[in-house]
């Protein structure tokens, strides 16, 4: 009994000395303290809270996809520690710098460093064929390093497979190696096969890893290749093609990002055709577009303004490349560099907005097709809707976050002990004005607000303390989050 009178006075002490360096003690501690917490008698914690939550929250749409097409970007991933390859390759650690392109070790060193030291995700493609291959090989050979399936659109199909429900079609480079990982129910066209794999080095670090000056803030990776099927897209219109045929119900579109590398004429040219392609099956069936990590901003104003995200109806993406998105388009908050920590959420729903006020089709009047993005990051998740187009969102994105914790701990369900809930317990809908307060229920963990005939959901993601595994994350994010959601095709706006 002393014992706990004991710590309840250091509390109390330790509140009012902080109270009285600082009288504007933040409402989130008070909050937090308010909040559940295991206790000598057991009461469950935040982590048990929200993953309890979760079971009630997450249920099927009434109307569920059959038949899935996705394409176009598919690879052999070679996962392996950076650092241990970097120092296999006698690459000495030094300063962080980023390369749009990578020609050489040093840039690789440089471009890897830049990111790691920013705990964030990034992919490159690497110029000479010869080095790429030798280094590919030094990966391939370094201990514990794994080959997975790879590229954004196999990583999708090979989630969307794991619900029996649902016949997957996938288009794209698909070597021999490839083929034999890919899970049985997914079908592959005869003219996606090819002789030979493309493979994609996957450096990965974990959070506090160290090299030279610079420490991993958190867990992540950096990719490069020297992929010419993929930088090219060439299994595009072969993916297109084969539609007719398949007849799906929804359409996954990636690899966008991979011809960034190839230079400005073959992707102005390039993406010309991509729209081409894309309008022949917009109409017919809705088409959700994965964005990867970009760098060229003519590149992404293409995709943005004139080209692309106009005629798809979904997207997803993550934070760098949300905020590089509103750097492209000098959108809302544009003049930041980076988030500098967990992105605040009223800049996110700010970026968010705009997209579907400048580039969807939040305008009633408006010809763009896009009523979705579903926004990633560490620490949360968000869905942002325009009204009248979706339904069993809250399910989406409670589904998104769910699969984020499971996979990145490489287990079959939650463990409440292996993760941490590290989003915000309170936050606004806006940065500016007017804004919203709103807080999280860890027993109805997705908050909700609207902003004109837009609507925002919020769901925590419980962090894995030690991940397994960081790459493709965003990929299952998005395919489950695209399984509990339904299209609610030619509502009229509310």
């Amino acid at each position: 009994m002393w014992r706990k009178a004991a710590v309840a006075a250091l509390l109390a002490l330790a509140v009012g000395y902080f109270y009285h360096t600082n009288p504007e003690l933040p409402e989130q501690v008070l909050q937090y303290l308010s909040l559940p917490h295991p206790s000598t008698q057991g009461d469950p914690t935040l982590e048990q809270v929200i993953s309890t939550a979760w079971e009630t929250l997450i249920t099927a749409p009434a109307n569920q996809w059959g038949r899935v097409a996705v394409g176009v970007n598919a690879c052999v991933d070679v996962v392996v520690s950076g650092i241990g390859l970097l120092q296999a390759l006698a690459v000495d650690p030094g300063m962080g710098r980023d390369h749009e392109v990578l020609h050489s070790k040093e840039e690789l060193k440089e471009a890897f460093i830049h990111y790691m030291e920013r705990g964030s995700a990034a992919e490159r493609f690497f110029t000479d064929k010869e080095v790429f291959q030798r280094i590919a090989r030094a990966a391939a050979e370094y201990p514990g390093a794994q080959l997975y399936v790879g590229g954004n659109a196999a990583l999708i199909g090979q989630k969307l497979a794991t619900y029996p429900q649902l016949m997957v079609l996938l288009c794209g480079p698909v070597g021999p190696k490839l083929h034999e990982m890919l899970d049985e129910q997914i079908v592959v066209p005869p003219e996606s096969l090819q002789e030979t794999d493309e493979y994609h080095l996957i450096l990965e670090y974990k959070a506090g890893e160290q090299w030279g000056a610079t420490r991993a803030p958190q867990a992540n990776r950096f990719i490069f290749s020297h992929d010419v099927s993929n930088g090219e897209m060439r299994a595009l219109e072969m993916f297109v093609a084969s539609l007719d045929e398949f007849q799906p119900d929804l359409v996954v579109l990636s690899g966008l990002h991979m011809m960034e590398g190839q230079g400005r004429q073959m992707w102005e040219q390039r993406l010309k055709e991509a729209v081409a392609a894309i309008s022949d099956v917009r109409n017919a069936v809705p088409v959700h577009l994965e964005l990867a990590s970009m760098t060229d901003k003519d590149y992404m104003n293409s995709i943005m303004q004139e080209q692309v995200m106009p005629i798809v109806t979904s997207i997803g993406l993550n934070e760098q490349e949300l905020l590089f998105l509103s750097q492209a388009g000098t959108g809302p908050h544009a003049e930041l560099s980076s988030w500098g920590g967990i992105p605040d959420v009223g800049r996110v729903s700010d970026i968010l907005l705009w997209v579907l006020e400048q580039h969807g089709r939040s305008d009633p009047e408006s010809e763009a097709d896009l009523t979705r993005i579903h926004f990633h990051t560490l620490a949360y998740h968000v869905l942002a809707t325009v009204d009248g187009h979706w339904a069993n969102q809250v399910a989406a994105v409670a589904a998104g976050a769910r699969v984020a914790s499971i996979q990145a701990c490489g287990l079959q369900s939650i463990d409440a002990s292996k993760v941490v809930l590290r989003a915000p317990l309170e936050f606004h809908s806006s940065h500016g004005e007017p804004r919203e307060k709103l807080s999280l229920n860890p027993t109805e963990p997705v908050t909700v607000w609207h902003r004109g005939n837009v609507t925002f959901h919020l769901a925590p993601v419980l962090v894995c303390k030690q991940p397994i595994r960081t790459v493709g994350l965003g990929d299952a994010i998005s395919a489950e989050g695209l399984v509990y959601s339904e299209l609610r095709p030619q509502l009229p706006f509310l």
